[in-house]
């Protein structure tokens, strides 16, 4: 039975004027036509702007067609007196936890849907308890939300849906702001809803290793549906996937990479083991690869300057109060001039406090922090300059746009440090460039796509030629294209500067790939502070700590466990083609 069926359904955004007269059309779904059976687990893909979350408010009836017709459990979504019948079936648990957290007690908040669905008081207490338990967060019942991590809450919010008893939920990006540790445990609640509960799950992602658990994917692009089959077959449509600014996981990519090299080896596989045991049946004349590990700190001088330190930085929020805590406790750290720092650690582990010292926008409790040699909270530093010398680019930094022209915005950061006209439009030109936008400096901001403010947002910091560059997130939220996008650009300017860049990323596959050293944050504490390679060989300690390495590196451990040794700083798929082609 389909417990979802959409027919024919196309969507208009509209502009109207005072008078109610439809200005401008924005048509954002075309004709899409798509059943759902109860009990599957459907993941849906596509880049940023595709449609996926316009698609995804029309299946608990938040929007209307503007044409066609969508049916959940055979009621009409366009049936007004059973809205509340069809969000009861269809539940929506959005990207951020913290837009969906009503209450100040995480049992309140479960039972918050039940209460206005008029539930008696006795099955609404058995409805949170049950609700909780299947998503592991019972111990928690009587904690405060705001204490929790970003997977826990996230699990909370599920809680509150599955509360309401739905048939199906539909997840819009539910680990897109989460570390490794949250995304495993939500999507194992996802799982564990689906074939234990026979709960409905779709699931609109940009992770392509989540998609490939699912018993079905979707691909959209330009508010249509382009392909709709199984992981497996896919994922073997690499070239298309990325036509459409997607990606494959890395295991469907090194196969695709040894078969253009002549290997004959499956197109479908998807997981590390299928991958490890594909790998073990080809004819190997030998079973250890010749590894030679040049890393870049090998060709580093070894007296380099340093762009900043921490000597014994330590910062309390609340001091005095029974909510008192050390987010960094007693880190120091020296940070090279012209190099390119990974930072990573679980949610709560310190990274954005840390890296808001490095700026002043926090002075630390204990400890001192210098910039070019001088302490910035010293009497004789202005910390304006300090601020003018370290950029830093937060999370989402596009909602921090507010010019009318994207040229205005770059300029605005200029302007306050008092450049001539001339000075700050050779700026505005220079970081324009550098993010690619230059045909862009003469729009509003807020035409453009989410990538395209997020390269206008970061060419505002550039303009101000920073000797340190800090950058939390800068890909969340983004498609593989995008992230693709501005993460090379990030590198070029790197490059192309010789600037001091610090990245926060959540992905491990991100960091090893830009990152020349990583440093490891852990409970507030400084786990380890090395060079990429010999960070991730701590492959188990990482694990231990919330963190996780790349799919392909994975892999070279399920190999190793099967006696083939390709080395264990293995965290691309170019660099494993290359140890397994010596192999053959």
């Amino acid at each position: 039975m389909d417990i979802i069926k959409v027919e024919n359904l196309s969507f208009d955004y509209v502009t109207q004027d005072e008078n109610g007269n439809v200005t401008e059309r924005n048509p954002v779904l075309k004709n899409v036509s798509l059943n759902v059976p109860e009990g599957q687990f459907l993941a849906v893909l596509g880049h940023n702007g595709c449609g996926k979350s316009t698609l995804a408010k029309h299946l608990n009836a938040i929007l209307s067609p503007t044409e066609g017709k969508v049916t959940v459990c055979g009621i009409d979504t366009e049936d007004e007196d059973r809205i509340y019948d069809i969000r009861q079936s269809v539940g929506m648990v959005f990207q951020n936890p913290d837009n969906q957290i009503v209450a100040t007690i995480v049992e309140e908040d479960v039972a918050f849907a039940p209460e206005n669905l008029g539930i008696e008081p006795k099955e609404i207490r058995r409805r949170v308890d049950e609700a909780l338990k299947q998503v592991d967060m019972y111990d928690f019942r009587e904690h405060a939300p705001h204490q929790l991590s970003g997977g826990q809450k996230q699990r909370v919010a599920i809680a509150g849906i599955i509360a309401m008893q739905p048939r199906c939920i539909v997840m819009d990006e539910p680990t897109a702001m989460l570390d490794p540790k949250g995304r495993r445990e939500v999507m194992k609640t996802i799982k564990r809803l689906n074939r234990e509960q026979g709960i409905t799950v779709i699931l609109i992602t940009h992770y392509m290793d989540e998609a490939a658990q699912a018993d079905r994917v979707v691909v959209m692009d330009e508010g249509r549906i382009i392909m709709d089959d199984v992981p497996r077959r896919i994922f073997a449509q690499s070239e298309k996937l990325r036509s459409v600014g997607l990606d494959v996981p890395q295991v469907t990519e090194l196969c695709g990479m040894l078969r253009k090299n002549g290997v004959k080896i499956s197109d479908e596989i998807i997981f590390e083991d299928e991958c490890a045991e594909a790998i073990a049946d080809l004819p190997l004349k030998i079973r250890r690869a010749d590894i030679e590990r040049k890393t870049e700190a090998a060709t580093r001088e070894e007296q380099a300057e340093t762009a900043a330190r921490l000597d014994g930085v330590t910062y309390k929020y609340s001091i005095g109060t029974p909510f008192e805590k050390t987010a960094v406790d007693n880190v120091s750290l020296d940070i090279e001039r012209g190099e390119f720092v990974g930072i990573i650690g679980h949610t709560g582990s310190g990274k954005s406090t840390l890296i808001q010292h490095l700026n002043g926008l926090i002075k630390p409790t204990s400890g001192t922090v210098f910039v070019d040699g001088r302490d910035i909270h010293g009497k004789e530093v202005n910390i304006r300059d300090i601020r003018f010398k370290v950029g830093l680019v937060f999370q989402y930094s596009e909602h921090q746009l507010f010019e009318e022209t994207v040229a205005k915005d770059i300029a605005y950061g200029p302007k306050n440090m008092g450049l001539s006209e001339e000075e700050i439009n050779k700026a505005v030109k220079s970081a324009a460039e550098s993010m690619g936008i230059t045909h862009l400096l003469e729009k509003s901001p807020f035409e453009l796509s989410g990538g395209q403010q997020r390269r206008v947002a970061l060419a505002g910091v550039l303009a101000m030629d920073p000797e340190v560059l800090i950058l939390d997130e800068p890909a969340a939220g983004l498609d593989p294209k995008g992230r693709d996008r501005i993460l090379s650009l990030i590198k070029q300017y790197h490059e192309n500067s010789g600037k001091t860049v610090l990245l926060v990323s959540h992905s491990m596959e991100d960091i090893v790939k830009f990152a020349s050293k990583v440093l490891v944050m852990n409970k507030g504490k400084l786990f380890c502070y090395d060079e990429t390679d010999k960070v991730f060989e701590q492959t188990s300690e990482l694990v231990s700590i919330g963190l996780d390495v790349p799919q392909i590196t994975r892999l070279s451990h399920r190999l190793a466990e099967k006696g083939i040794d390709i080395g264990n700083d293995i965290y691309t798929t170019e660099r494993a083609v290359r140890r397994i082609l010596t192999m053959l």
